[in-house]
């Protein structure tokens, strides 16, 4: 029989969240961090289990986010920003640098880690995805995160089951 795993049933009331947020673009991020927040609450993590950190620009998210995942007290990490095109292609190395570094610590520490960084080429189209026609990417980067701590519970939870029946190495 196929067994799915999605964690639906888990309550999130004892999870700590951290949601990192850069403050250059403060227009978009701040509509970024309100709608994530919202949606943190809305999935029942507690308001008092949230810590917020806000950085300068999008390129020191990884660097907040390092001691944040190396604590071991987080089920998840937000990050928040907002990287639009210029005249050169600055954009393209940041965002990539930021990608990468953001899954590897995802990787390292076992931690779900949501960028919900924009990469727009222009300001309107960081405006339609920050609560405009395009949705709120912070909405989305947090829904996540709560989606995958849940699947981190059911998947151990899972584990420990198949280690009682001696199922597991």
């Amino acid at each position: 029989m196929v067994q799915t795993l999605d964690g639906r049933s888990f309550s999130l009331a004892d999870c700590r969240v951290a949601v990192v947020v850069a403050e250059y673009n403060p227009h978009i991020t701040e509509s970024l961090s309100r709608a994530a927040l919202e949606t943190l609450l809305a999935g029942g993590v507690a308001s008092d289990h949230i810590v917020v950190v806000k950085v300068p620009g999008a390129w020191e998210l990884p660097q907040a986010a390092q001691p944040l995942a190396a604590s071991g007290q987080l089920a998840a990490i937000i990050c928040l920003g907002a990287v639009i095109k210029g005249e050169t292609t600055h954009d393209q190395h940041l965002n990539r640098a930021i990608s990468m570094r953001l899954c590897e610590m995802s990787s390292q520490y076992d931690l779900p880690i949501a960028m919900g960084v924009l990469m727009c080429n222009d300001v309107e189209q960081a405006l339609q995805r920050s609560g405009g026609v395009m949705g709120n990417k912070g909405e989305e980067a947090a829904a996540a995160a709560l989606q995958m701590i849940r699947n981190q519970m059911a998947i151990r939870a899972w584990a420990r089951s198949q280690s009682a029946f001696g199922l597991g190495s």
